[in-house]
């Protein structure tokens, strides 16, 4: 191997070892790649479908009502489901219909048949969501594991917001 190859391979490898560095870094800190595993968001999401999960929207960015996040779970799960309760929000479900607030608000991402048993926060025991907390519910309410059972979920917990779905191909969507 004469100097030029020997400079030629050492340029090659370098360009090599940067892009593994920066398909590391975008992985661990910007984005990343989950699959839906059951049906509890169903029908927004169906198991086997593949969405893009953004980390670095709430470092710039507050969670909002119906942000559907990833967050971790029992320190070996990941989760996804949809922000219904915020910080300082009374949530109610009674009749099939959710209160925040003591008011009356539409989910149109639930599908026409989908049943919500009575919920209150007061089940979970607190009369208010505290700060840095939040109630989350899958989009199939009949078949999650979600706030109702598990607790709120910690601020810190939320791993990131499911920007985009990428799999199967014919339903790839941007979310809101």
């Amino acid at each position: 191997m004469d100097l030029r190859e020997a400079r030629e391979f050492i340029i090659d490898s370098s360009k090599m070892i940067l892009t593994v560095v920066l398909v590391i870094v975008f992985i661990m800190y910007i984005a990343t790649i989950q699959q839906i595993v059951g049906s509890s968001m169903s029908p927004t999401y169906e198991s086997q479908d593949i969405v893009v999960l953004n980390k670095l929207h709430y470092i710039f960015f507050d969670v909002k009502r119906f942000d559907v996040v990833s967050f971790e779970y029992d320190s070996t799960k990941y989760l996804i489901k949809r922000v219904i309760g915020l910080p300082g929000d009374k949530i109610e479900y009674k009749d099939n219909v959710l209160y925040i607030n003591d008011k009356k608000i539409e989910e149109d991402y639930l599908s026409k048949d989908t049943v919500t048993e009575n919920f209150s926060l007061m089940d979970l025991g607190y009369e208010v969501i505290p700060k840095d907390m939040y109630l989350v519910l899958g989009d199939n309410r009949e078949d999650s594991l979600d706030s109702r059972e598990i607790g709120l979920v910690k601020e810190k917990e939320i791993l990131g917001k499911v920007d985009l779905r990428i799999w199967p191909i014919f339903r790839i969507r941007n979310e809101k």
